[in-house]
């Protein structure tokens, strides 16, 4: 048996290499498991790239000046007014969430379920985690009274909660979390002294941007805020990440211990893509429209894709953001149980096994095992290839697309029988 001391693959990246596999072998899968944005790349944001191609020197490690005043001045623009000097840029936001984990002190507070990497980029940074049920209304946050709860209980186990991390929208349930279940939040972690570290990478696929309230905000002296191209620009495979850090001097501090890790991890994001995040974030006319076309996109698709999955009896909490629904089939429990399903992986794996459809069980995001839950994307449903992943971006209707359509009854009848 190996002695290395590692956490398992991301379920999210294991299940979509399963997934590939089986198409690549002929399987008609509906890939509803991985949490790709599943569009073309904007030609004019191609071009910045191409552009850039020969910058192949080192550059500065927290992000050259264009880059950081850019996105500075995008967050400026959502009501954060920013210092170029609080901005760390990063190969993907995810980098960037691990150093903040890794440099910031004490033990982290996850709201239940989560992101599947949070916990592990936790454990990988030597921290303990605690986790607190998501608000009824949304997930992304933990319901302020369990959290309270969590936090005033006697400690018997020696673990120090001391950073609170949020993600709005959320990835698993496709929700955004209302300004006044935010405010609550923060003010539990105002009172109890903990960091507040908002993975914010889906902000701009808010069906509602302007209502999303980030706690930066609120807490502008102890709130981090990540971001990224990877969804609102579907960039994933560019990893192109940048980090908001806060006022006062926890934030000078934090710019310190940020970029020397960065320094002796990934030495800086490549020339080339800090070329192309400067031109993205500067926001100009075709990117806007871009990102508006995607939002309106995935909140048609998922939209639809919810009317499925409640038509067949299952309970979901209506997207608000980003690409993602987060079904509860425990009303067809006991059917499933006929077929022998009794937890989220069991059925998960008779949804791919017997009916070629892949999501992602609950289990993943760190939910109760037991509960028929699981996390489905509607981002690969856009089109087999390019011409009809525009075509979709384009359209008045893109749900009455023939393949988009064809998709959305399969999701719908292979629900169905699963009650049957």
């Amino acid at each position: 048996m190996s002695s290395l001391a590692a956490p398992p693959p991301s379920a999210t990246l294991a299940t979509n290499e399963r997934v590939q596999a089986r198409l690549a072998a002929g399987a008609p899968v509906l890939h509803l498991a991985f949490g790709e944005a599943g569009l073309p790349v904007l030609p004019s944001v191609a071009e910045r790239l191409g552009a850039a191609a020969g910058a192949n020197g080192y550059g500065p490690v927290a992000g050259s000046p264009a880059v950081r005043e850019a996105a500075a001045g995008y967050f400026e623009r959502r009501g954060l007014p920013t210092n170029p000097d609080r901005i760390l840029v990063a190969p993907g936001s995810k980098a960037l969430l691990y150093a903040l984990l890794t440099v910031l002190p004490g033990d982290v507070v996850l709201p239940r379920p989560s992101w599947v990497s949070y916990a592990a980029q936790a454990a990988l940074a030597g921290k303990r985690v605690l986790d607190v049920p998501i608000a009824e209304q949304a997930g992304g946050v933990p319901d302020p009274d369990a959290l309270r709860a969590l936090l005033t209980a006697p400690r018997v186990d020696g673990r120090r909660p001391a950073i609170l991390v949020l993600t709005l929208p959320d990835n698993p349930t496709g929700t955004v979390a209302p300004g006044p279940l935010v405010e609550a939040v923060c003010d539990v972690a105002r009172e109890h002294g903990l960091l507040v570290v908002c993975d914010e990478i889906y902000r701009d696929l808010a069906y509602e941007p302007e209502a999303l309230l980030s706690p930066a905000t609120l807490l502008p002296e102890t709130a981090f805020v990540t971001n990224g191209l990877s969804k609102s620009m579907a960039l994933g495979g560019w990893r192109i990440g940048f980090c908001r850090l806060p006022n006062g001097p926890l934030g000078a501090d934090a710019a310190v211990a940020l970029s020397g890790m960065a320094s002796e991890v990934w030495s800086s994001l490549a020339a080339p893509m800090q070329h192309a995040a400067a031109y993205v974030l500067g926001e100009p006319h075709e990117v806007v429209d871009h990102v508006a076309r995607s939002r309106r996109l995935h909140r048609l698709v998922t939209s639809a894709a919810h009317e499925q999955v409640t038509a067949a009896g299952a309970i979901c909490r209506p997207p608000s953001g980003a690409f993602y629904l987060y079904p509860d089939l425990e009303p067809l429990r006991p059917a499933l149980a006929r077929r022998g399903v009794n937890t989220g992986a069991q059925l998960a794996q008779l949804l791919l096994e017997d009916h070629d459809v892949a999501v992602l069980e609950g289990g993943a995001f760190g939910d109760d095992p037991s509960a028929l839950r699981f996390r489905m994307a509607t981002s690969l449903l856009y089109g087999a290839d390019e011409a009809q992943r525009w075509e979709a971006l384009r359209a008045d209707d893109p749900v009455a697309l023939p393949w988009i359509a064809g998709a959305l009854e399969r999701l719908g009848e292979t629900l169905r029988a699963l009650a049957a």
